[in-house]
């Protein structure tokens, strides 16, 4: 073997330990876990970030241990042209080998919203323009009126109280407002046909959205599970005699903004649609967003002869249930007496 011959061997076995060299480094760093918060941190990846740019952030927030590490294996790899947009959950433990596969494979971060039982539907709008994440685009229905709303939904002239079920929905970042609604109003569609069709005989009302009207009133009277199915029943006879309800919520929700926290006698003589005190039968809509519990509590209500029902004034939230109106005026007494003496605790 001539020198020369010689000489070019060492510099291929000298270039082949270099490449090795970096290669073993670029395996190392990659396999190196991320710097990150004890929580982990969010990646968000504009469409059309570069790796450049993607990588450059990652340095800036000091994030990867070797930058230049990640960007030539992302190029050996074919990854660098595979990147999709979108916002990352940088969990930890998670290596720059796991961070490039996540980024290749799309795995988005998921994010959940919550609809709270009893929400009115502006609560539940104003909760949706605070997500930050999901873009905004429900304002132009708002504009012709809240009934317009549900003109996205195939539903037009719909009142939208109570046509969304309260759950817990995810999306990720870029979805609409509008998609999260659609799918609530879906829900709670299936849900409201699915206890129509299992209803119990008997029942004061014709149609399934009476059936909502009154579950949104059973709503707003209880947070306690047990009692709904009993609330329910009350409502029940009270609409079977043709009684008038008589439920503060209502009246409540038809003086809107004019309510001031305080309800008075004058508000329950204030005549609007939703005063069930002077007007018979169910509001025209519902007054809050019902859950699936208080859907179920209306359609199979528990048998009984109560026909009135007053706070006991416990602290728990619970009732007393009353047959005949003696009976219930007692027990306001006593609910008042309770107040009182509440009031009166150091």
């Amino acid at each position: 073997m001539s020198r020369l011959q010689k000489g070019l061997t060492i510099l291929i076995l000298l270039a082949a330990l270099g490449l090795l060299s970096a290669l073993y480094l670029v395996d190392r760093a990659m396999n190196t876990g991320l710097s990150l918060d004890e929580d982990g941190e969010v990646l968000l990846v504009s469409p059309g970030l570069s790796l450049a740019g993607l990588v450059r952030e990652l340095a800036q927030r000091e994030i990867l241990c070797c930058p230049r590490a990640f960007a030539l294996s992302a190029r050996i790899s074919g990854a660098a042209t595979r990147i999709k947009a979108g916002e990352y959950l940088l969990a930890p433990g998670m290596t720059a080998e796991d961070l490039l596969r996540t980024l290749v494979q799309g795995d988005v971060m998921v994010r959940s919203f919550t609809i709270i039982e009893g929400w009115t539907v502006m609560e539940l709008l104003k909760a949706l323009t605070g997500e930050e994440a999901l873009e905004q685009d429900i304002q132009e229905n708002l504009a012709g009126g809240m009934e317009s709303l549900m003109d996205r939904f195939g539903r037009p002239g719909l009142h939208p109280e109570g046509q969304f079920l309260p759950e817990t929905y995810h999306f990720v970042r870029g979805e609409r407002v509008s998609d999260v609604l659609r799918r609530a109003h879906v829900s709670l569609q299936e849900r409201l046909e699915r206890a129509w069709q299992g209803r119990a005989s008997g029942l004061p009302f014709d149609t399934s959205h009476e059936a909502l009207v009154l579950a949104s009133i059973v709503e707003k009277e209880t947070a306690l599970a047990a009692e709904r199915p009993v609330i329910a029943g009350v409502f029940v006879r009270r609409l079977q005699r043709r009684m008038r309800l008589q439920t503060d919520p209502t009246v409540i929700y038809g003086l809107g903004a004019d309510f001031d926290g305080d309800l008075t006698r004058r508000h329950l003589a204030a005549d609007t649609p939703y005063n069930t005190y002077t007007r018979a039968g169910l509001p025209p809509t519902p007054i809050a967003l019902p859950g699936v519990d208080a859907i179920a509590a209306v359609m199979n209500p528990e048998p009984g002869d109560a026909l009135y029902f007053v706070a006991t004034g416990s602290g728990d939230g619970s009732h007393r249930f009353s047959t005949t109106l003696a009976e219930h005026n007692q027990a306001v007494q006593d609910y008042l007496r309770q107040l009182r003496q509440n009031r009166n605790k150091p």
